[in-house]
């Protein structure tokens, strides 16, 4: 399975092994008449691993569909780990601001709001017959 240098490279700084990666050749769909459905031109590849799947039949050669859907892979699969990393990172965030303690001012208006609301609360005694 030669891939270009720079795929290569890039599968490298991903920690992708080519092994990892199903490649099929399949015909194509759409418009194009008999010469798109008589032709496995369409590639798909299936990172193992991860799930991840990528169809392509942008071109009319197989190389250069097969370039592209290389390509299209390594993008996907470096967008799904920066998502990742980011919920990581928004994840800890949350909790660091959940954690941290109230100011002096927040804490003031808050049991200002409180005492408020308890003395709503204390004038709503029962109805007695006078």
């Amino acid at each position: 399975m030669d891939l270009p240098t720079q795929i290569q490279d890039r599968l490298d700084a991903l920690g992708i092994l080519a092994a990892d990666v199903e490649e099929r050749f399949v015909r194509g769909s759409g418009p194009g008449g008999q010469k798109i459905n008589k032709t496995a031109s369409t590639v798909c590849l299936t990172h193992r691993p991860s799930g991840t799947t990528v169809r392509c039949q942008r071109e009319r050669s197989q190389a250069a569909n097969r370039e592209l859907a290389w390509a299209e892979l390594c993008e996907k699969i470096s967008e799904a780990r920066r998502a990742e990393k980011a919920a990581r990172r928004s994840a800890a965030e949350k909790a660091r601001r959940k954690a941290r303690p109230k100011s002096r001012r927040q804490k003031a208006i808050q049991v200002a709001g409180k005492r408020h609301r308890a003395d709503i609360k204390s004038k709503r005694g029962r109805v007695r017959p006078e």
